[in-house]
């Protein structure tokens, strides 16, 4: 059975070619399509293979996602951790900056307690000043008493006043006038005493109140100075919890970013497994299809190239209107630390610009595929190679898998879907099928 098996796919491949009957078909044809069905036999081998690898990839991925989901749980945890160290550092902070307020309105305090008593001594100088001027006068004039008494032969001279009375009359006035004379004397010496004793008095007190407050004020600024020293600890400390705040965000950025793009690749994989099971089918119908429009093809090499054309030997037409924002090539990957491929070209449309099937083919793939957003896969089969387009971003779809189209049939409209930073056209041309991706421009008219 397996020997007819190329001879019944022949009939019917022939029997889908419209306007031909057996008659017609010539040996070389015959040979031509067996050729060509072993091709498609070969393809499809290896498409089988490429599902099997993809397999495995997807399973590894799965690993991957797994591993980054643990990573972000414990960089979650590192953050909480983080945060509350945060929220206790700015706590300690706003405290030490609270007593650091008081101590200042204690020093002021001081301050102007300095002031004041400084004030007070300035004051109780110019009092001792009077004082001692006082005491100074009163000295001299006990000094002057008692030179008076010493030369008159000291207290006889109270009793030589009294002696020399006239009368009993005089002798009381003379009497009362001595003992006035030595009260006066008395009360000279006791209030010198006094004047004395208060000015030591307060010269000490203020003295004394004045060292206290110095000496409270060292002890202040001093206090100060250790709540600025533990205020700058903390703010160090506040520092260094911030940038690892801020590393640890980073990373979380970074590991949730790498967990988005394992999950575009799962779903990419599982997509391209789809492409490539309805790829089978679309490269039987589009050879069929190339066969049956030889003639238009042939007319259709010989129309003039597109006007944003810049190349006459190439195979598809311009997808969009547009010029190339973006060119096939490797790249650096931020997350994965890797140079990795952008496997196609990007079209600076804008939303709705209506999009063009490249060349005849057949639609294998419409829908959202991973990262791509709204897509169209359409296999080619031209001049005995097989390929496969694909048209990204897109805003809208206007064709069904299955569906076979013409060259600059418009399929869809351009749009910003998937993982798109701005609206733009990203496509990509791949040689016997998804999975071999090569740079567009050489193959674009």
């Amino acid at each position: 059975m397996k020997k007819y098996l190329p001879l019944l796919l022949v009939v019917a491949l022939v029997l889908t070619i419209p306007g031909l009957n057996l008659d017609q078909v010539s040996a070389e044809s015959v040979d031509d399509l067996n050729k060509q069905i072993k091709d498609l036999e070969k393809e499809q081998l290896e498409l089988k293979e490429k599902q099997d690898g993809l397999e495995s990839e997807k399973s590894e991925t799965e690993k991957k996602i797994q591993e980054n989901l643990n990573k972000q749980g414990t960089v979650k945890g590192e953050i909480e951790s983080i945060d509350q160290q945060l929220d206790t550092t700015r706590a300690n902070i706003q405290a030490k900056e609270n007593e650091i307020a008081e101590t200042n309105k204690e020093i002021d305090s001081l301050n102007n307690k300095i002031k004041e008593l400084k004030e007070q001594i300035e004051e109780l100088k110019e009092e001792i000043k009077k004082l001692q001027e006082k005491i100074e006068k009163r000295e001299e004039l006990l000094k002057d008493r008692l030179r008076t008494i010493q030369k008159n032969g000291g207290q006889m001279r109270y009793i030589e006043v009294l002696l020399g009375s006239s009368s009993f009359a005089d002798f009381i006035s003379r009497t009362a006038a001595v003992n006035i004379m030595m009260d006066q004397d008395k009360a000279i010496m006791e209030t010198l005493k006094e004047d004395r004793i208060t000015v030591e008095t307060k010269k000490t007190e203020v003295e004394d109140n004045k060292t206290e407050v110095e000496d409270k004020k060292v002890e202040v600024e001093d206090k100060k100075v250790a709540l600025e020293s533990q205020k700058q600890e903390l703010v160090a400390l506040q520092g260094q919890l911030n940038n690892q705040m801020a590393e640890k965000e980073t990373l979380m950025a970074e590991l949730e970013h790498e967990h988005e793009e394992l999950h575009e690749i799962e779903l990419t994989l599982a997509e391209e497994q789809e492409v490539i099971r309805a790829e089978a089918e679309a490269k039987k119908k589009a050879i069929a299809m190339a066969e049956r429009k030889k003639t238009e093809l042939a007319q259709l090499n010989k129309k003039e190239p597109a006007a944003n054309s810049g190349n006459p030997n190439g195979i598809f037409t311009h997808p969009a209107k547009a010029r190339i924002s973006s060119h096939f090539g490797m790249r650096y990957h931020p997350i994965f630390h890797e140079n990795r491929l952008h496997a196609g070209v990007d079209f600076a449309t804008s939303t709705g610009t209506p999009l063009l099937a490249p060349a005849d083919g057949v639609v294998s793939k419409v829908g959202v595929v991973g990262g791509f957003g709204n897509a169209i896969f359409i296999s080619h089969y031209i001049n005995g190679q097989s390929y496969t387009t694909v048209s990204a971003h897109l805003s809208s779809m206007s064709v069904s898998p299955g569906q076979e189209v013409s060259e600059g049939q418009v399929i869809g409209a351009t749009g910003n879907t998937g993982n798109s930073t701005g609206p733009h056209l990203h496509f990509e041309v791949h040689i016997g099928g998804y999975g071999n991706p090569v740079n567009p421009l050489p193959y674009l008219k």
